[in-house]
């Protein structure tokens, strides 16, 4: 019964993961011959100071798009796993805006933020007429934002699919013993959604690192390199420099990168983490 998946993640993930490893070892422009070149892609992408730098911008998008979306996903997905029948109809909405294309996201929100043209401007609220894309620290909050206004939806069901899975029967128990809804989130809730904000977390931490096309379509990595991640950062790499065995060096180290955070994720949850996370059972 697992032969069919196995195999369709050994041609889809194995096999491309070889051929990405392999190919950090060749010189390679895309067209031309496939040519052996030992450590040279590596030792280039490894001195380069671009590097460092592109690192760093992958790590506080990781990490601003994660303390943004959490707290906010919890709270929606808590929010949405009520029994009103409203709740049913905002659910919808919220879930919008995941179906829509990251790289019409980013068009759409590169027309509003136009200082000139943008929905500052034609609403005449000076406080928006900024040039959001042309500062570094702006831009990187943007493209936090729109990561953030893009993925919530998506964490928030997860979150809506732990809450109902909450006995009942420890509400109300908290209820007799006179706590509020508060002491009922802080106690009970986030104590109950452990597991699944580590699920979450691990989705969000490993995503980010993937973020290419709304980066690409809203800043390009600008200005300068403020917003030049590593994904953006091995594209340019691949197919505008046709350096492709700097950019398969680069896209080993994301898998690295991505495994090791998975890896400490599921760490922080503790050796139990494949039990249930409801009490008793």
């Amino acid at each position: 019964m697992v032969l069919p998946a196995l195999g369709f993640f050994i041609a889809f993930g194995i096999v491309p993961l070889v051929g990405v490893l392999v190919l950090s070892f060749t010189s390679w422009d895309g067209i031309g011959d496939v040519r052996y070149a030992g450590l040279d892609s590596w030792r280039s992408v490894l001195t380069d100071p671009g590097l460092p730098h592109a690192l760093l911008v992958t790590f506080l998008i990781m990490a601003l798009s994660w303390a943004f979306q959490t707290p906010i996903s919890l709270l929606i997905g808590v929010f949405i796993a009520g029994n009103q029948r409203y709740r049913a109809v905002l659910a919808v909405l919220y879930f919008i805006p995941l179906l829509l294309s990251s790289a019409a996201v980013a068009i759409v929100f590169k027309a509003l933020l136009d200082p000139n043209f943008g929905i500052g401007p034609g609403l005449g609220l000076g406080f928006l007429a900024q040039d959001w894309l042309g500062r570094p620290w702006l831009a990187l909050f943007v493209v936090v934002f729109v990561v953030s206004w893009q993925f919530v939806p998506f964490h928030s069901l997860i979150y809506q699919g732990g809450v109902r899975q909450i006995p009942a029967s420890m509400y109300e128990a908290a209820q007799l013993d006179g706590a509020g809804r508060v002491k009922q989130f802080f106690h009970i809730t986030i104590p109950q959604l452990k597991y699944t904000i580590i699920t979450s977390s691990t989705l969000m931490v490993v995503g980010s690192l993937t973020f290419f096309d709304l980066i690409f379509v809203l800043t390009q990595g600008g200005p300068g390199d403020a917003t030049r991640s590593l994904a953006l950062d091995m594209y340019l790499r691949g197919f505008r420099a046709n350096l492709m065995g700097p950019a398969s060096a680069i896209a080993v180290i994301l898998v690295l990168v991505g495994l090791a955070l998975a890896l400490l994720l599921q760490r922080l949850g503790g050796k139990d983490s494949n039990t249930s996370q409801l009490e008793g059972a």
